[in-house]
């Protein structure tokens, strides 16, 4: 088969493109789901026409959204996964000595496709006895759910469709209390040029909730606009107090294998460029 242009279409003026081959595709309750076989990136997975992972720069993404908040706290144990169905942010916390993770996904369906065509993405985390998987909307997760966590990693798509939900005020609320005292909790805020408006507006709701914010900056090649963000909350730890070598005796105790993070990576990508600093204030 001929290779085809796969662009992504989350905005009429921006365009990202690859060559590839289209492997699957299908239409679920909740979403378009495309599965690409790309020539530069790997196979590459799409949904409601924005590109969510590849095999070849997921661990940016993955690893930038896990190690920084799971080695910030002294002791997780209980963690909680919001979205993730590919598998990555699973991969990446089963690495740590924690006693049970939960992910609760909304579509069924992305689990079973990524087990299927990115095997490499969880490396069997499903099957994991730590893991508790929830196939349930992740704002009434939170709304019901009486237990609380360490940490809690929210890896939503974009805030169109069913994930808009997920970066609303009354979620945090939420959050926090789901949270321990003690718990940290790390999004997706997207990019800091072209989705600006996003990080800026769930920076604001989230500084009306939290005492601590942090925001971390990563470039993923296939994430459209440059830099990356993820923003970080805490009712009790500020990530900007968090010590160098106390994030290094974990990192090194744990003997983690990464291909992205590191100690030095941890505390480079807090230092933010005066135009999002700008966007902050």
């Amino acid at each position: 088969m001929r290779n085809m242009w796969i662009y992504e279409s989350l905005y009429p003026d921006i365009k990202i493109g690859l060559t590839g081959q289209l492997l699957y595709k299908t239409k679920t309750p909740f979403q378009d789901v495309r599965i690409y076989d790309t020539d530069r990136f790997g196979k590459l997975l799409l949904i409601d026409g924005a590109i969510q992972t590849t095999e070849k720069d997921e661990f940016i993404y993955h690893e930038m959204i896990t190690h920084p908040v799971l080695l910030m706290h002294s002791n997780p144990k209980n963690i909680l996964i919001i979205g993730g169905g590919d598998g990555g942010v699973l991969r990446e916390v089963l690495k740590h000595n924690i006693k049970k993770v939960t992910l609760v996904e909304i579509d069924e369906e992305v689990i079973n496709l990524s087990k299927k065509f990115f095997p490499t993405l969880s490396r069997g985390a499903f099957n994991d006895q730590r893991v508790n998987i929830v196939i349930q909307d992740g704002a009434r997760f939170i709304r019901k759910t009486k237990e609380t966590f360490d940490i809690v990693i929210i890896d939503s798509p974009d805030p169109v469709g069913a994930a808009k939900a997920l970066f609303s005020k009354n979620f945090y609320i939420g959050i926090s209390s789901a949270l321990k005292e003690n718990g940290i909790m790390i999004r997706q805020t997207g990019s800091t040029i072209v989705q600006d408006g996003v990080l800026k507006k769930n920076y604001k709701l989230l500084k009306a909730i939290f005492p601590y914010l942090a925001v971390e900056i990563a470039a993923i090649p296939t994430y459209i606009g440059g830099f990356f963000s993820f923003t970080i909350a805490s009712k009790s730890i500020n990530p900007h107090k968090v010590q160098y070598k106390t994030v290094l005796k974990m990192f090194e105790n744990l003997d983690l294998k990464t291909k992205f993070y590191n100690p030095e990576i941890h505390f480079a990508s807090m230092q933010l460029p005066n135009y999002v600093i700008e966007d902050l204030q």
